[in-house]
């Protein structure tokens, strides 16, 4: 093959699309073997669908170009070419679209896998002006229930009386969620077969989809209550819900719960914390599948469970930087009640003989 075809251009577009159709097919694969999972896939998708529109609404041409054979003003103007995609690209997501750094990361770290795809397994290089990219990145408020709110759900019967039944299947649900840590796709898959009784007690056993970590939780009372609930389901071990009509029933439990306390939101674009502006400011509002998980999590570390037992549960990595984000935000609790307890302390008065 001559210099001249070698050197030629392709589109983006075209090459692009391969590399979503050999991630959902099992060609290329995660660093450690595993498949690109559907999920993944779909980000890769939605990322190619911004690409065309801002291809579209800015009049930028994508393409690529081998860069082996490029002299050095060529490889200065590809430099230049990629280094503009990225200003225009970025400001477009922020200014126009109105997003932030976390989505537009998202989508950047996506463009970065797509690089590095054709570097590394096509092995057509086309450079490393990708790693110009700079992958912005924002931690998300954590919204948990404190302990006393979840105690109200589970032990509350007048409350779980005025539910209609459908809402009294999404508490079932949310509560049990509340407890094991497990994410929505993990719930959703559970069946009676993950149950395991020992003696008089039940374990929950589930393999994560995500991480593939094997957990065993011992069951409480009221999560067997809610188990023994469901037995007519031949399979599933919960109620059914679709992911957007969970969140959606979320947010009314709360909502109706009384949980409409005010927060602020707030999010960040280029780095700078923006507060989110709308009518839906309440904690009830902010209430979602990820609430549960995020609940369990911190009501186990707020209520002295030890880190390394929450995070074997939790199924996070003993280095996670965002499970420590859960201890911190746990700590804010811990330090409320030893004030309670020093306060007390303070009103224990010697009396005179």
């Amino acid at each position: 093959m001559n210099k001249q075809n070698r050197s030629k251009e392709m589109l983006f577009e075209t090459e692009y699309i391969r590399f979503i159709r050999d991630s959902l097919s099992g060609r290329r694969l995660q660093p450690n073997g595993k498949r690109i999972s559907k999920g993944t896939v779909a980000n890769y998708r939605f990322t190619l669908s911004l690409l065309q529109r801002f291809s579209n609404e800015k009049q930028f041409y994508l393409r690529l170009k081998t860069s082996k054979w490029l002299n050095s003003r060529e490889q200065r103007a590809e430099h230049n070419y990629w280094k503009n995609f990225y200003r225009r690209f970025t400001n477009w997501l922020y200014d126009e679209c109105g997003c932030f750094d976390n989505y537009v990361g998202q989508n950047l770290k996506n463009i970065r896998s797509f690089f590095n795809y054709m570097n590394k397994e096509r092995t057509i290089p086309v450079g490393g002006f990708y790693k110009l990219f700079y992958v912005p990145k924002e931690e998300i408020a954590i919204f948990p229930l404190h302990p006393e709110e979840l105690n109200f759900l589970i032990y509350d019967k007048d409350f779980e009386n005025s539910l209609k039944p459908r809402m009294k299947e999404v508490k079932d649900f949310f509560v049990f969620g509340c407890t094991v840590a497990l994410r929505f796709s993990d719930l959703s898959r559970l069946r009676k077969k993950n149950i395991r009784l020992v003696g008089n007690q039940y374990y929950l056993a589930v393999k994560s989809i995500k991480t593939s970590t094997d957990s065993l939780i011992k069951l409480p009372g009221y999560a067997v209550e809610i188990i023994h609930k469901y037995k007519k389901h031949k399979k599933q071990l919960l109620p059914h819900f679709n992911l957007t009509n969970i969140n959606k029933y979320i947010k009314r439990l709360l909502e109706e719960a009384g949980f409409v306390q005010p927060i602020l939101i707030t999010r960040n674009r280029r780095g700078i914390p923006v507060p989110v502006k709308g009518d839906k400011n309440r904690f009830c509002d902010v209430g979602s599948t990820h609430t549960m998980r995020r609940t369990a999590i911190t009501t186990m570390l707020s209520l002295g469970m030890p880190e390394q037992v929450v995070r074997k549960i939790s199924g996070h990595a003993p280095n996670s930087k965002e499970f420590y984000r859960y201890v911190s935000w746990s700590q804010g609790y811990q330090d409320q009640e030893t004030e309670k307890v020093f306060e007390k302390l303070e009103s224990k008065k010697l009396l005179p003989a």
